[in-house]
């Protein structure tokens, strides 16, 4: 009967319905990333990059106490209930939209905003006289002290300490908004474009990552972080190498049916 009717009462989908202040500036942030997704292409034939980047924490080195017995006709994979824990990793990645390959990951044991400014300076190191533009998210470490001087030190920008100001205090250091302005400033050559709260299926990497969970992640057994982190790398590259290509991104902006 639940066949018949196309029912699955064991499955469910969550979802969170954004809420916006001010619902101009939501939509008009939604559009911007979505433009930008769209014109990837044409910035790439210039010699840019737009690239969508952001963390996957808390990644478990678990190993299985028991060897996982394989699937055989008649019969599921069966795994081992108990595992040992050998500790968590971040991983940083960015996924070049136009291309649909992964830039210079970061993996390590924090996600601090000195590790993300690490991560988008050994990015632009890939490739330093083009210009980059970043799509992410509002977390905080993406708004930091550390990534408004790493920027201004790549473009070349030396302003002043009056200018400058001093975090929590003055100047464009002195808040989250205030930092951020200078981030998306578009007459930067590295620049960032902020998603709206609650949207993180705004960022492309979130769907590259939800494939390294289905294809790695969830089913491995790992013996140690240093395992962990040596096959994430390795299936990068494999990705980059066999897989790669661009999402078709579909969403242009427009309010979703209900």
């Amino acid at each position: 009967m639940l066949e018949e009717a196309d029912l699955r009462p064991h499955q469910r989908r969550d979802w969170l319905t954004p809420a916006p202040a001010d619902p101009a500036v939501f939509a008009a942030q939604v559009q911007t990333g979505c433009d930008a997704y769209a014109q990837a292409p044409t910035f790439q034939a210039q010699g840019g990059h737009l690239v969508s980047c952001d963390e996957l924490t808390g990644s478990q080195a678990l190993e299985r106490a028991a060897p996982i017995l394989p699937l055989r006709p008649g019969r599921v994979e069966r795994r081992e209930f108990e595992d040992i824990r050998h500790g968590t990793q971040c991983l940083i990645a960015t996924f070049d939209v136009a291309t649909g390959r992964v830039v210079s990951p970061s993996i390590g044991s924090t996600r601090t905003d000195a590790d993300f400014a690490a991560h988008i300076d050994q990015t632009v190191a890939t490739d330093p006289d083009a210009a980059w533009v970043f799509v992410v998210d509002n977390l905080d470490t993406h708004q930091s002290e550390s990534l408004v001087r790493l920027v201004l030190a790549r473009c070349d920008l030396a302003l002043d300490p009056q200018t400058l100001g001093v975090k929590e205090q003055s100047g464009m250091l002195r808040s989250m908004a205030t930092r951020a302005a200078s981030l998306t400033d578009p007459a930067h050559k590295i620049r960032f474009i902020y998603t709206p709260k609650h949207c993180s299926w705004l960022n492309q990497v979130e769907i590259w990552f939800s494939l390294l969970v289905r294809k790695l992640l969830r089913r491995a057994s790992f013996t140690s972080t240093d395992d962990l982190r040596d096959r994430i790398l390795a299936c990068i590259t494999y990705f980059n190498r066999t897989t790669a290509k661009p999402f078709a991104w579909t969403y242009s902006g427009r309010p979703l049916a209900a």
